[in-house]
């Protein structure tokens, strides 16, 4: 359901919601005012992709509540996913490749959906598991790495990893 904040439904967000010539998202309210450059924010990124997404304005008030993507249209959808993709960087570990030493601090290299890379693990407690099987990995820098589901990494990946947590 898409709602407005104080609970009153609104009209799709489909008819309101339009990319300008500059790239920018811009929305149409109920009184008919043009917000230019709104942003969309997820409550939980992480545990709960594509859930509970609000538009805000530039100055961070929400305008508009969309509990679930997936009850818009396409095209509406994925101007909202892609401006949210180039606001977050979560890299996603596809697979381990070597890990220098199971002391730490530790230099990882590692394949993801962005290509091959390394990174120093600072401690084990930058592993924190997620409920549903996946990890969150952060890097001596704050770089935050994803991984979905230990059980569907490789089994050398899993061993290297099985001493870290």
């Amino acid at each position: 359901m898409i709602e407005e904040s104080s609970g009153k439904a609104w009209m799709p967000v489909a008819h309101r919601l339009r990319r300008d010539s500059y790239g920018r998202l811009n929305f149409t309210d109920e009184a008919g005012e043009v917000h230019v450059g709104v942003v969309p924010s997820q409550a939980f990124p992480i545990d709960a992709p594509g859930e509970q997404v609000s538009l805000l304005s530039t100055d961070g008030h929400e305008l508009v509540f969309i509990n679930q993507l997936s009850m818009l249209d396409a095209e509406t959808r994925a101007m909202i996913e892609q401006e949210i993709a180039q606001r977050e960087f979560l890299p996603v570990i596809d697979r381990l490749v070597e890990v220098s030493t199971f002391a730490t601090p530790s230099t990882w290299t590692v394949t993801t959906d962005r290509g091959l890379n390394s990174f120093v693990l600072k401690g084990e407690e930058d592993i924190r598991r997620l409920r549903n099987g996946g990890l969150i990995i952060t890097d001596s820098h704050g770089v935050t790495y994803r991984v979905h589901d230990i059980r569907a990494l490789d089994r050398g990946s899993r061993k290297l990893l099985d001493r870290f947590l």
